[in-house]
């Protein structure tokens, strides 16, 4: 998986209370963060996750960017202590990227994850404008819309999403309520398994229980078993992570081989010398005078 810097963002607004998602909308998510929290740092161990929340008192950073899970789980739990309020998403949108901004490790890709369960107030102009500065600052943004999936919120959702995306990344997947734990359901989406699971979700939009998808890389359709498609995807990438490292390090050591080379056949080319400064051994003047 690339390296990348991501920000999760939870809807703890008063929706987040409802109880239409196993156990309640926010516990859901919680779930959910956990996952892609491992997908992200199992994928690639240099890349780190943050954590904010978008209601309450308005947007807050509750993690900076980490590879601590410990401290995600905390931020989770001290938040669902502050469920309130209503989501500002473009507020969030914005402070998350002005975090992902001031990330150190540079070559981290930017990303954000938002989850949405509440009415979006923005009006959907004023989306299109965010995500066109999303898009030309390179950062991708990904929707989980659950909970209120009315028209126009997946409307506005998806004016979004059709400005910021560039390539891959930057999808959007709508998950209704069911017998099913939202964190199971979006293992199979382009959000944990990238687009090769595009066409199973119905990408942008799209259902998390689509059809399968033959691009798929293991001839498996990851809708029917979303942990097994996921668990293949990241054998995949830590081989490859592996074989990386070993490449790596056999590069390393014949480049020093090749130094120790290098000196002992200059050490092997200069005469041993005396403490006169003369070579050892060749017969000087001062010798034949003795």
């Amino acid at each position: 998986m690339p390296l990348e810097a991501v920000m999760i963002v939870v809807d703890n607004s008063e929706s987040s209370r409802n109880g239409d998602y196993i156990p309640t909308r926010y516990d859901a998510q919680a779930d959910a963060v956990n996952i892609i929290f491992q997908n992200v740092v199992q994928g690639n161990p240099e890349s780190s996750v943050g954590l904010m929340s978008m209601a309450g008192r308005g947007p807050e950073v509750l993690v900076t960017l980490t590879t601590d899970q410990g401290k995600i789980l905390e931020g989770l739990h001290r938040t669902k202590k502050n469920i309130r309020g209503s989501a500002q998403l473009s507020r969030a949108i914005q402070v998350a990227w002005l975090a992902l901004k001031h990330r150190q490790n540079k070559s981290q890709r930017g990303r954000i994850v938002i989850f949405v369960c509440s009415p979006i107030e923005e009006e959907e102009s004023d989306l299109v404008k965010l995500a066109k500065k999303m898009k030309k600052n390179n950062t991708s943004v990904d929707f989980v819309l659950f909970g209120d999936i009315d028209d126009e919120n997946q409307k506005k959702l998806e004016a979004f999403n059709r400005e910021v995306k560039s390539g891959e990344g930057s999808n959007m997947v709508v998950i209704p309520p069911s017998s099913k734990l939202l964190s199971d359901q979006l293992i199979s989406t382009p959000i944990l398994l990238g687009e090769a699971a595009a066409g199973g979700s119905g990408g942008a939009g799209g259902d998390a229980g689509g059809a399968a998808n033959e691009d798929f890389p293991f001839g498996i359709d990851p809708s029917v078993d979303p942990e097994l498609a996921l668990a293949l995807r990241m054998s995949m990438e830590e081989e490859k992570a592996r074989q990386e490292k070993r490449a790596k390090e056999e590069a390393e050591a014949a480049k020093k081989a090749s130094l120790e080379d290098v000196k002992e056949e200059a050490g092997e080319s200069e005469p041993l010398l005396g403490k006169d400064g003369e070579p050892s051994g060749s017969g000087s003047k001062k010798d034949d005078d003795k």
